[in-house]
């Protein structure tokens, strides 16, 4: 990658803190907690685990999030859907809303008094929350878990940053240095939390999907993923659907899974009930995995699922569509790929087509030589077996643990600091 790209370090950096504070093996802690949709709710909830592992029944929490998060002890001010809306147009439908639960969340902060603030990725609607703790009480010490993606877009912000969040927790190796040289916040590279579940989904079998869709074992498999968000569902089902037609017509009708959150699942049933290949809609993480498992291939959205797909070891083309505001945005990118498996990688192996390039001739013209044993399927092969060792911190650590043992620093130091 060239110019402002981040490279990605051969040794992550170690964590700054490697044990639980002595101070926070019998206080009683309050940690306000704020997730702004479903993937930040899931992050919380290992977290929270771990904090709960650390310090049992000696936690209370407050904020915002999920089933994840509530399953740990979470009491959210009102559901995660109220805030868990993505893209510009999206966003600015929903900002009466979202404005006022980031009043609501920042008062609800201010009366737990909480001993640390940790808030969780949608920075939309997490870092105004955050920006307004600190300015009524800099005495609250400010915990970011995933960093906005400043090295690809708005580089500015990094600095911006760095008044209000006291600690940025990392996902991706390269972030630390992004930070670093763009004057964001103390980084820390915990890893990410996909590396949590690389030995169950080394275990995980296969067989009871495939019996339970009755897969014809001669044909290929295709795991076509169009997102987890409507809107993202709504632009890219088309294209995705006109390339399973434009296979068929090249001689290959494989066997197609569609992974779907339950709430998209009608949706995109309907949307693909024209395919010239009925496709299997399943719906649940374990079963996703199984299908990414099986797949000859995947056609995917841009996202967080690449690297679930890399972690699988399944070779992927990748497509994307946005709104015609985000559309006008693309000239703030700063990285030559969008999707996250090449930047781990730090390599364009895995095609991408955005915009006017995601349509059907270009999407099956690269995804056709991933079912057999060709070169191109070869060198993706090879560069997926390269991610799980990249991802995994040199140390051992999880993610979760590294988290933890900084969430718990600053409630135990982060007042006496200041």
């Amino acid at each position: 990658m060239q110019g402002d790209t981040p490279r990605s370090p051969e040794q992550p950096p170690a964590s700054p803190i490697q044990t639980t504070p002595h101070d926070a093996r019998e206080r009683t802690f309050t940690i306000f907690i704020v997730a702004g949709e479903h993937s930040g709710d899931a992050l919380g909830g290992k977290l929270m685990a771990e904090l709960n592992a650390r310090c049992p029944n000696r936690i209370r929490y407050l904020g915002v999030g999920g089933t994840d998060m509530a399953t740990q002890g979470l009491i959210s001010q009102y559901p995660l859907a109220d805030v868990a809306v993505m893209g510009p147009v999206n966003i600015v439908k929903a900002l009466p809303r979202i404005t006022r639960r980031v009043y609501r969340t920042v008062d609800a902060a201010l009366t737990a008094d909480p001993d640390c603030v940790v808030i969780i990725d949608s920075p939309e609607f997490t870092h105004p929350i955050a920006k307004r703790i600190r300015k009524r009480r800099p005495d609250i010490p400010i915990v970011d878990y995933v960093s906005p993606s400043v090295w690809a877009w708005r580089p500015g912000r990094a600095r911006k940053m760095a008044p209000y969040v006291d600690h940025l927790l990392a996902l991706l190796p390269f972030e630390p240095a992004a930070h670093d040289r763009l004057g964001g916040p103390p980084c820390t590279y915990v890893g990410h939390p996909l590396i949590e579940r690389l030995d169950w989904l080394n275990a995980l079998e296969t067989d009871s999907l495939k019996a339970r869709l009755g897969l014809d074992a001669a044909k290929p498999v295709l795991v076509v993923l169009p997102g987890s968000r409507r809107s993202e569902v709504r632009v890219l089902m088309a294209p995705f659907g006109g390339t399973v037609e434009k296979l068929s017509e090249a001689g290959i009708t494989p066997e197609v899974i569609i992974p779907a959150v339950e709430d998209l699942k009608n949706e995109i049933a309907e949307a693909a009930a024209s395919w010239p290949v009925k496709p299997h809609i399943i719906t649940g993480q374990d079963d996703k995995f199984r299908a990414f498992k099986i797949a000859d291939c995947a056609l995917a959205a841009s996202g967080t699922v690449t690297l679930e797909l890399a972690m699988a070891g399944t070779p992927m083309v990748v497509g994307y569509l946005v709104d015609g505001l985000a559309a006008n945005l693309q000239f703030l990118v700063k990285v030559p790929s969008i999707i996250l498996a090449n930047l781990v990688l730090d390599e364009a192996v895995f095609p991408e087509f955005i915009q006017e390039n995601c349509n059907p001739d270009e999407l099956s013209a690269a995804l056709i030589p991933l079912f057999n044993n060709t070169p191109a399927r070869q060198t993706q092969l090879a560069a997926l077996a390269q991610i799980p060792q990249k991802m995994t911190r040199s140390d051992g650590q999880t993610p979760s643990a590294v988290a933890t043992d900084i969430v718990l620093h600053h409630a135990v130091n982060g007042r006496a600091s200041k």
